[in-house]
């Protein structure tokens, strides 16, 4: 839109079907989105419209809200679907506190998909060979590439926390500051944006899949989640004397009762099981413990009003207002109902049969279309659009034959 038109509230409209398009830019039948296919109102979000530091012709962003012409929140919008969990909190007086951890890797470009990624190579010549993980002089190779981030990311107002190089080879990690979960979805939006965006100018290709490199650590989103008494800012997982609540305990045996269910809403891609399979850091399953990595559900070492439940299924590749809103309405649902938790584990420990959660993109939509929990928190419409995009999805993948096969099988009797 011209700026002038958007300084007039001239009114941009969009296809209802569009918040169901598929990664691949095709749609599901219209009977998932209104046969009539529609129009929404895209709706500006006054707080959240950014000129762009990295465009040398003057452009601006606006992130919108999708809503009917009739003015209530389209069901397809993941944005509606994450304010609708935060407006449920504050009926009980609570408001949710979110941080996200968010992992990517930076690669030279890859024009050929067939190829697998590679590590970009630096200000010494050199392609990083993994030996950088936490390392103070992680960044140097590519410091051009980082200054640039770090200034639009202060042109945006986005405020980091820490910034290091991860487990994987040129991977790095971002944790944004703890606040607002519909401020913290836009922020990682907006972050994933830039850091495509700063990339491209300097020749270098940032991936947010999951799992891009064999071999390797994938890249997560963590979500940290709390919860406090709207005016005191009351963290309601602690008492006065410091210790847990039954508020705190609820709220994880939500997160264990919908982990399961909503696999395929923080696992979206087949890409995504691959980091899961290999559940180094990446656990897949719904334990919970203290401070132990390999628990999908972790309690950080924090003081009582930091007290907090980590999220560590989703990864890089969830879409953030989605992820958000799931995790917060799983916790939401386990206070409303006083839903107690299993025992926490520690240390080694296999993972029970009812805690573990699908493996597959395939077997996690068959469980979210078994669900009513689903479609009671998000409604069937959302529910059922999203499955059947997702379904298009897997049979595109399914439609192709990968290079592992042809390597593997063609010589088979």
């Amino acid at each position: 839109m011209t700026a002038e038109g958007f300084l007039e509230g001239r009114r941009l409209q969009l296809a209802r079907g569009v918040l169901l398009q598929c990664i691949m830019g095709g749609y599901p039948p219209a009977r998932f989105y209104g046969s009539d296919d529609g129009d929404l109102a895209l709706v500006a979000e006054p707080t959240q419209i950014h000129r762009l530091p990295w465009s040398d012709e003057p452009r601006a962003l606006a992130i919108c809200d999708a809503d009917e012409l009739s003015g209530e929140s389209s069901p397809l919008s993941t944005r509606g679907q994450l304010k609708k969990v935060i407006a449920r909190y504050a009926e009980r007086g609570l408001a949710p506190v979110v941080a996200t951890e968010l992992e990517f890797f930076v690669f030279a470009p890859n024009p050929d998909p067939t190829q697998a990624f590679r590590p970009p190579v630096g200000l010494d010549g050199r392609r990083e060979d993994g030996q950088s993980a936490f390392s103070v002089s992680s960044n140097n190779g590519l410091r051009p590439f980082f200054s640039e981030v770090y200034k639009c990311m202060a042109a945006l107002g986005l405020p980091r926390d820490t910034f290091m190089h991860e487990m994987g080879v040129s991977q790095f990690e971002i944790n944004l500051l703890h606040g607002d979960p519909l401020l913290l979805a836009d922020q990682t939006f907006l972050f994933k944006h830039l850091l495509k965006e700063v990339a491209l100018k300097h020749g270098l290709t940032v991936v947010c899949m999951a799992k891009p490199l064999a071999h390797t650590p994938g890249s997560s989103m963590h979500i940290h989640q709390s919860v406090v008494e709207i005016g005191s800012g009351r963290n309601v997982f602690s008492d006065a004397s410091g210790e847990a609540t039954a508020m705190f305990r609820h709220f994880i045996g939500g997160q264990q009762a919908a982990m399961a269910d909503f696999t395929a809403l923080f696992a979206p891609n087949v890409n995504s099981y691959q980091r899961l399979c290999h559940p180094y850091a990446s656990p897949n399953n719904a334990c919970w413990s203290h401070d132990n990595r390999a628990a999908g559900l972790r309690i950080p070492a924090s003081s009582p009003v930091a007290r907090r439940v980590e999220n560590r299924l989703p990864g890089a590749d969830a879409n953030p207002y989605l992820a958000l809103a799931a995790s917060l309405a799983a916790g939401l649902h386990g206070i409303e109902q006083e839903l107690e938790p299993s025992e926490a584990i520690q240390g080694e420990f296999v993972v029970p049969d009812n805690l573990a959660l699908p493996c597959t993109l395939h077997a996690a939509l068959e469980r979210l279309k078994r669900s009513h929990l689903a479609r009671e928190l998000f409604g069937p419409e959302f529910i059922e659009g999203y499955i059947a995009s997702k379904t298009m999805e897997l049979t595109s993948f399914f439609d192709e034959i990968t290079p592992w096969e042809r390597r593997v099988l063609a010589a088979q009797a």
